[in-house]
């Protein structure tokens, strides 16, 4: 018995019993740890079947990450969940959408980057857990996601080509429904392709009642104690592509629109209720003698209201002074520009420098919302225009140099560095009224203006001694400048002003901080894989860690105070500051195949995520950090059925953030069910989710704010976790022709 086979044995009842992605991992860089790619056809074809099904159970895009080692989501609106890589989350992850470095123009963050694609519009998703090439893009301390709709195809030469898909779904728990169309025209030099999308759901319901509360503030309306209140969502997503291809060289011109007419949040004290976002995306590929060159321009503008939803009490006050309702706007715009090359040095080495700028700009101001006037004062929301964010600026320019040896067929290193730029401001703001004006003179006396001058740094090697062992280790020095609400959110009187001012969804109000300093990060990951030669069978292990210098946590704060006694059982205000966070972890993924037998083919697949988040200078737990979980799905094939049951463990929340007042949540056990059938161009999906029915709380689905009187920071009861959905039945439909 050879050492390989000794491995296989000592590991495959632990990969029988963990079963790995739900997906299919692949190396897609040869020197990048833990780095995995999901391609997802464009026809109804057998592979690939777990990502093709997740369009049809899913309308939010980043959940279709949830099989990947290390990453899950942060629960938000229902299509805009935020990723979450080893613990780090939404912009300390690096997210392209083709190619764009989209940012997020709403102070709850709720239209993040993997928003604007709609599941069926997604033709690679590729994700970085360990260490991300500098090339890739920068003002990141997390992993990376590359995420694009799929690329043109073109016609054989001399011929010309019409093709489409359409497809459609029903999902039984809270009437979701969606329809998808695909239509393109190409010959051997042109590609002309459109895509588009429209989702619609109502409130879910949770395994069972999860609060004792049915009002919702307003007159008549209440909410059954098991249904999920401001869940509710509507959107479409349209993208058009030109591509012409000459024999060296592609040129793309990319057009895309979102609309959402509406879309609720469960832990957030606001709602969309309005989202307009339009992008186009210039792109350029060229073979040359010494290698490629890439070009890329892009601009993308946004238009976002807020205000409170159906589940949401709307006018506030006793009469005569009654002030209806809360409007919030935002406007931003994203230009950036890239030039990027890959040079082949030698048979050993390749090179790839770079160039990129961004320049954002962002206005969030709130119309006044005024009650009656009571003698000659105004009470409430008014007379102005409340500013939060005014001729808000956050420009970056970077240069990367990375060098890539492969030393033999056994050793490859990479090497990177890359240098940034990053440079924030924002304009004078001002109140409703002179309630305000204390915070506002404040604010509007300082040096806004920041410049920070970020270095990021990558070392890794691979050793691949045979076709049945891989490892790989890596280092690197990562760097993130705040967020402009980060550092400009300014009105420290008001504590209803405090709590529209969060993208985390834990309920409490934050106040920014124009001293923040950038993130940076230093992280050691590492990843060994066991595998047949076919990879058939795999067992691969990821251990990291992360040391954050600069960490941006939150301490309690008391008007204009830090506060030393921490309340409980409450939400709070709190201001962002610099502390030191650190995190460690582990990932272990795999897959074997378990025979054949009159039923057909038997796979399983498993996963097991652990992180432990700190900050060292309070010894507080990290917030929103995932707790131990795993998975096991057991698959059988046989003709053109495919089916899979997947059991999902996820251990308690017990190591919270004491400063926010984080939920804990307990433990849970999941069951699902799912299935697909494909017969010529058609696919068939069908399958149930939470079969049992489970009541459980999402770890990262923050506080439940989703009914009642949210403006008022203790005005609805503390303490409830966002659940999640109860049992979820769902069919699609897809052709392709």
């Amino acid at each position: 018995m050879n050492k390989s086979q000794e491995i296989v044995l000592k590991f495959r009842p632990l990969a029988a019993l963990l079963i790995a992605l739900a997906m299919e991992p692949t190396i897609v860089h040869a020197a990048d740890v833990q780095s995995t790619e999901i391609v997802v056809k464009g026809k109804a074809e057998k592979s690939n079947e777990a990502t093709a099904s997740k369009k049809a159970r899913t309308s939010d895009t980043a959940s279709m990450l949830l099989d990947q080692p290390g990453v899950s989501v942060q629960s938000a609106g229902g299509v805009s969940s935020l990723p979450v890589i080893h613990g780090l989350a939404d912009d300390r992850v690096l997210v392209q959408i083709d190619g764009m470095s989209l940012i997020s123009c709403c102070p709850n963050h709720m239209n993040p980057a993997l928003s604007y694609l709609d599941p069926s519009q997604v033709g690679k998703l590729k994700v970085y857990a360990g260490i991300s090439p500098v090339s890739l893009g920068g003002d990141s301390i997390g992993g990376t996601i590359i995420a694009g709709s799929p690329v043109p195809e073109f016609a054989p030469e001399g011929q010309s080509r019409f093709q489409g898909e359409v497809g459609s779904y029903y999902r039984s728990n809270g009437d979701a429904k969606g329809a998808n169309l695909m239509l393109g025209y190409s010959t051997d030099k042109l590609n002309i392709t459109y895509r588009g999308a429209i989702a619609n759901s109502d409130d879910y319901k949770a395994g069972g009642d999860f609060k004792t509360v049915y009002d919702t503030g307003r007159t008549g309306e209440t909410l059954p104690l098991d249904v999920v209140g401001s869940t509710a969502y509507e959107t479409q997503n349209h993208l058009l592509n030109f591509a012409v291809q000459s024999e060296d060289s592609l040129y793309e011109a990319g057009f895309g629109y979102q609309h959402v007419p509406y879309q609720l949040y469960p832990n957030q004290r606001m709602d969309m209720l309005n989202n307009q976002a339009y992008r186009i995306n210039l792109h350029y590929t060229g073979k040359k003698s010494w290698g490629f060159l890439e070009g890329r321009v892009y601009s993308e503008w946004v238009d976002h209201y807020m205000n409170f939803g159906k589940d949401k009490q709307f006018y506030y006050g006793t009469a005569p002074n009654i002030a209806p309702g809360m409007p919030m706007y935002t406007k931003g715009n994203t230009t950036g520009a890239s030039l990027k090359a890959e040079i082949d040095l030698s048979k050993r080495d390749i090179l790839r420098i770079g160039a990129e700028s961004q320049c954002y700009r962002l206005d969030d101001w709130w119309p006044p919302s005024p009650s009656v006037l009571v003698g000659v004062s105004i009470s409430g929301m008014a007379p102005n225009t409340f500013w939060n964010i005014n001729d808000g600026k956050r420009d970056r320019y970077a240069i990367f140099s990375e060098l890539e040896s492969k030393w033999n067929t056994e050793w490859m290193t990479m090497l990177g560095a890359r240098l940034e730029l990053v440079s924030t401001d924002t304009g004078a703001v001002q109140g409703y009224n002179s309630t305000y004006d204390a915070s506002a003179s404040v604010f509007n006396g300082l040096d806004r203006k920041k410049s920070d001058l970020n270095l990021d740094l990558t070392a890794l090697t691979r050793f691949k001694p045979d076709d049945q062992h891989t490892y790989e280790i890596g280092v690197s020095q990562k760097t993130r400048t705040p967020n402009l609400y980060e550092r400009y959110a300014w009105s420290y009187k008001s504590a209803m002003v405090l709590v529209m001012n969060n993208y985390v969804g834990d309920g409490n109000g934050y106040l920014g901080n124009p001293d923040l300093k950038p993130e940076i990060a230093h992280t050691i990951s590492a990843s060994a894989s066991w595998h047949s030669q076919d990879k058939s069978w795999e067992l691969t292990v990821s251990p990291y860690f992360t040391y954050v210098s600069n960490y941006v946590d939150a301490v309690q704060w008391s008007t204009s105070n830090i506060s030393t006694v921490f309340p409980s059982n409450q939400y709070v205000t709190l201001k962002f500051m610099n502390q030191t966070g650190r995190l460690y972890g582990i990932d272990i993924s795999g897959r074997m195949p378990l025979g054949e037998n009159g039923l057909g083919e038997w796979s399983a697949r498993g996963l097991l995520n652990y992180v432990n988040g700190r900050n060292v200078d309070t010894d507080s737990g990290l917030y929103n950090i995932m707790p131990f979980n795993g998975k096991v799905t057991i698959e059988q094939s046989v003709g053109n059925l495919d089916n899979s049951v997947e059991m999902v463990a996820v251990a308690r929340k017990s190591d919270i953030s004491t400063p926010r007042q984080e939920i804990l949540t307990p433990g849970y056990l999941l069951f699902h069910w799912r299935g697909s059938y494909t017969i010529d161009s058609i696919r068939f999906d069908f399958g149930v989710e939470n079969i049992l029915d489970k009541l459980y709380s999402l770890p990262l689905g923050g506080a439940y704010t989703g009914q009642g009187r949210t403006m008022s920071i203790t005005g609805i009861p503390y303490g409830i976790a966002v659940p999640g959905m109860g049992r979820n039945a769902y069919v699609g439909l897809n052709y392709a022709f």
